[in-house]
């Protein structure tokens, strides 16, 4: 009897080694309350949510991930789960910020367009500015991503403030400035941009964002757009207009740098892609076919473009005076494999000619022969790939209607997504229980021991 539970404790507490060893992830999104971030001079509307994964990097990057008209947090959030993912397994932040109460995000107001405006945008920038100081982040990895509504705060952060955001991901959006034209501020809604009324020429886009933040000459952040060619809701004219803008603001040529096709989460993609003098992509736009206006958040190709795809490190995109000479000759033929920077957002492969000397060398994902990316991902190129090539990624679109002046209720997450709550994420710790059921387990042993002598 007694080598029967000698057996039994053995088990018992080689199983609560187990158990204490194993990771429990507490982290949620917390909301933070106005006056802790600081929200004096913006509008009354705007609140802020946090996830802070429980493995934090050493001065953290940090992602704002704006919603969609109408969406509450904890539904995006669901949306983003690959984006939830990397902040996990790399230790960046995550700012969710919530128009509460309202229709849409405000993209329209002079408010919202000025510098230090008081309006929406200026908000979202004193969350950041409080994040960078209450967990000692890296002010130069800070990011912006959306979709629908959150795609056009993208665009708008990056042009109001440049000074903040390295890079960002607009889905389904439109060019920062386009929806004040016919703004309804009731609906915080403008017909005339969503349903490609709005043109201008790339100089008149161009001038409109340098105007946003007068006499700013600083870096200007990069950015990706994706937008289906079947939108129902913003009408993908929007695309054109926004490779305009953001050609003439990164001093760009119209003309790509290279063009490729990529399938990726059941959705076919006619890409585009610019290089800046240094060789460097600093601007992409993906077409996606037939697509819709809700389509999944391509979760892998955006971390990748943020450079957040692996722990540590610096942003992907290295000053242009630092930047020459750092990843190898060129490849022979027509190929520009070896046009590879320090950081850099991966290799690319030439079309037809073989990867120079160092031109596998970068961060991102490295492109084989025939323009096939490693790990997955169909690509076919049309002009040269672009080292942006990725597999698809998980994580759900979120919903929409097609009616003009109206846009989702909601995004359809995965299920099982943190849910909203308020308070400071205390990550919970299983070596408390643990010690007690050890100790528990010695003084049953004891007890019998006892009253057997």
């Amino acid at each position: 009897m007694r080598r029967f539970q000698n057996r039994v404790f053995v088990v018992a507490s080689f199983s609560l080694g187990l158990f204490a060893a194993m990771p429990v992830y507490a982290a949620s999104v917390q909301a933070v309350s106005r006056a802790t971030w600081g929200a004096n001079g913006v509008p009354s509307y705007v609140n802020m949510n946090i996830y802070v994964p429980d493995k934090l990097a050493e001065n953290p990057p940090i992602v704002v991930g704006c919603h969609s008209c109408s969406t509450p947090v904890s539904s995006f959030f669901n949306s983003i789960s690959g984006v939830k993912a990397g902040a996990d397994k790399n230790g960046f932040i995550i700012i969710l910020p919530e128009a509460t109460g309202r229709n849409c995000w405000d993209v329209g107001t002079t408010k919202s367009l000025t510098h230090d405006g008081g309006g929406d945008t200026q908000a979202v920038a004193q969350m950041v500015k409080y994040t960078l100081e209450k967990y000692k982040g890296d002010p130069k990895r800070v990011y912006v991503m959306g979709g629908s509504s959150g795609a056009m705060m993208t665009q708008a952060m990056l042009a109001v403030y440049p000074d903040i955001f390295r890079a960002g991901a607009a889905r389904a959006g439109v060019a920062a400035g386009c929806w004040a034209d016919g703004f309804d501020g009731g609906q915080q809604w403008s017909n005339n941009c969503a349903g490609g009324r709005t043109s201008k020429s790339a100089q008149q886009w161009g001038d409109q964002v340098r105007g946003m933040f007068p006499g700013y000459t600083g870096h200007r952040p990069r950015l990706q757009i994706f937008h289906g060619t079947a939108d129902a809701t913003i009408n993908y004219k929007n695309q054109a207009e926004a490779i305009k803008e953001w050609t003439n603001v990164l001093e760009l040529s119209e003309t790509p740098s290279s063009t490729d096709m990529i399938t990726a989460s059941g959705t076919t993609y006619d890409r585009q892609f610019w290089k800046n003098e240094c060789g460097q992509t600093v601007f992409e736009a993906w077409s996606g076919r037939n697509g819709a206006h809700s389509m999944p958040y391509e979760a892998d190709a955006i971390l990748a473009f943020f450079g957040l795809d692996k722990a540590g490190g610096a942003d992907p995109e290295t000053d242009c005076s630092e930047a020459a000479g750092s990843g190898g000759t060129g490849g022979s033929g027509d190929g520009s494999g070896g046009d590879q920077n320090v950081g850099g957002a991966g290799p690319a492969a030439g079309s037809g000619g073989a990867s120079g000397d160092g031109g596998s060398t970068g961060e991102g994902v490295t492109v084989g022969s025939g323009g096939q990316p490693a790990g997955g991902g169909e690509v076919t190129t049309t002009g040269g790939s672009d080292p942006s090539s990725t597999s698809g990624t998980s994580g759900a679109a979120d919903s929409a209607t097609t009616g003009a002046g109206s846009e989702s209720a909601g995004e359809s997450g995965e299920t099982g997504g943190c849910a909203v709550t308020a308070g400071d994420a205390k990550p919970k710790s299983s070596y408390a229980a643990v010690v007690a059921m050890g100790l528990a387990l010695l003084t049953l042993r004891r007890r019998q021991r006892n009253a057997r002598s």
